[in-house]
């Protein structure tokens, strides 16, 4: 690795810490230097790529499309909210089966790329089913499902295929990888928040199959995002090998995972997310979004370790207001439900926000060279886990505590056992690197490349560098 690529983006280019400290000016320039250093240093076209796929087809989606289903499945398919709920469930399989999309990005390159297809791909599947969902009427709801399974197929595929672009980067630049991982959070954070904006206002204006037709076009920006996004050409890609690069690909996925600076902290992860009893599900997109700027501007360059002692101990302690507004003691100051809720809500998700970019800058740093979106998506999937662990035992919880739709006597013990269970992951906080959070933390031999010389398949060289490593 160069030695220029080791100077922090901050020293490289200082003008964009003076912009920082002018003020007003600064506040309004800052964001702007920060954009066009980054493009300097990992070429615009990828952090345009990381805008449209995040915040538009990522983000802003996510707010459209949340709402629109919720009316399609209403108005237009007529089920009742519990049938609803379980079809919401199929929506989100691709999500569940990332590693897979990552494993075909990484080990089979289309036509000399190994990225640029399978934005494509991704664009093509999902603006094509939400514009049959938008023009068709009276489709039978298996048909519905597998055109709303399609939209969420083409939004999980460009996210696994940027997110092995972000990590790729992150290895050849670790000083900019915390910077990064602010750019995505930034760009979901301002989308989501444009996005729940304006679904109540559109869905009311051109229907729910309306907004499925509008859904379309950051579809089509992702197949934008294919055409321009830069990244070298394999020649001579032998697709008899592909069997072989799966087996080699889980082979190295296993020597990474028995690695204990990969292990300890997958394990923090899972056990942080698994929290029992979910929060409230409110607006949290502008919490979120003050989450990653106080991350960009405050924490990023502090110990992965000591952020998430500070975002685990406060998330554990926001957690409380759930029990001021079941004990109402928010009346006795004049606060309504509404507002505490609201507030609830953009605490929880800033504090959440804070607690999980660390942990996605650490991810990037303990993915293996040549399976970048493979490994990723394996540890994001420990986001879907955790989410599914914390909905069974929440339920479970509340069970055993018989908190019902009218009954509320023991739900305060519900919120107290959550909140005291949202701080249980310090006691492992250990699991977590206390090192340098711009350093490299994989062993050396995992994140050798070698340079292709424009006849081979750079996958093999770096996997089999892996592989032999562990005989």
């Amino acid at each position: 690795m160069d030695l220029e690529e080791e100077v922090p983006l901050q020293e490289k280019h200082p003008q964009v810490e003076r912009a920082r400290k002018d003020g007003i000016l600064g506040l309004i320039v800052g964001p702007f230097y920060w954009l066009r250093k980054l493009s300097d240093e990992l070429h615009w076209s990828f952090v345009l790529g990381v805008v449209i796929v995040y915040g538009i087809n990522q983000g802003l989606c996510m707010g459209l499309s949340k709402v629109s289903t919720q009316y399609y499945m209403k108005d237009e398919q007529k089920l009742q909210p519990s049938e609803a709920q379980v079809y919401f469930g199929f929506i989100q399989i691709p999500w569940i089966i990332k590693p897979l999309w990552g494993l075909f990005t990484d080990t089979v390159p289309i036509a000399g790329n190994r990225r640029r297809p399978y934005f494509i791909i991704a664009g093509v599947i999902g603006a094509t089913s939400m514009i049959i969902l938008s023009i068709q009427t009276n489709l039978y709801i298996v048909y519905a499902l597998l055109l709303l399974i399609g939209g969420s197929l083409g939004v999980a595929v460009a996210d696994v295929t940027i997110d092995a672009c972000v990590t790729e980067n992150s290895i050849r630049h670790p000083s900019l990888a915390g910077d990064m991982q602010s750019l995505c959070g930034f760009s979901s954070s301002v989308g989501q928040l444009i996005g729940y904006t304006i679904s109540g206002f559109l869905v009311h204006i051109i229907g729910s199959k309306g907004v499925f037709g509008l859904l379309s076009i950051p579809a089509g920006l992702v197949i934008l995002v294919g055409m321009i996004i830069q990244e070298p050409f394999i020649r001579n890609v032998s697709y008899k090998r592909v069997n072989q690069k799966f087996v080699d690909a889980g082979m190295v996925m296993w020597t990474a995972l028995k690695c204990p600076v990969v292990w300890r902290p997958c394990l923090y992860m899972y056990l942080s997310l698994a929290e029992v009893v979910g929060s409230i599900s409110a607006v949290g997109a502008v919490g979120s979004l003050l989450g990653v700027l106080l991350y960009q501007n405050a924490f990023r360059k502090h110990p992965f370790r000591g952020v998430l002692f500070w975002a685990q101990l406060l998330y554990g302690a926001s957690g409380m207001l759930d029990l001021i507004l079941v004990s109402r003691i928010n009346l006795q100051f004049g606060l309504p439900d509404y507002a505490l809720v609201v507030i609830d809500s953009a605490v929880s998700h800033m504090i959440g926000r804070l607690k999980w970019m660390p942990l996605l800058v650490l991810s990037s740093k303990l993915c293996p060279s040549g399976i970048e979106g493979t490994f990723f998506a394996l540890l994001m999937a420990i986001d879907h886990v955790g989410s599914f662990t914390a909905s069974w035992a929440g339920g479970l919880l509340l069970h055993s505590l018989n908190v019902t739709r009218t009954t509320f006597d023991n739900l305060w013990l519900a919120i107290l056992i959550r909140s005291v269970f949202r701080v249980l992951p310090l006691v492992i906080l250990f699991l977590i690197p206390s090192g340098d959070p711009n350093a490299a933390i994989l062993p050396a031999e995992m994140l050798r490349t070698k340079k292709s010389d424009g006849t081979s398949d750079p996958n093999n060289t770096e996997m089999d560098t892996l592989i032999n490593s562990v005989h």
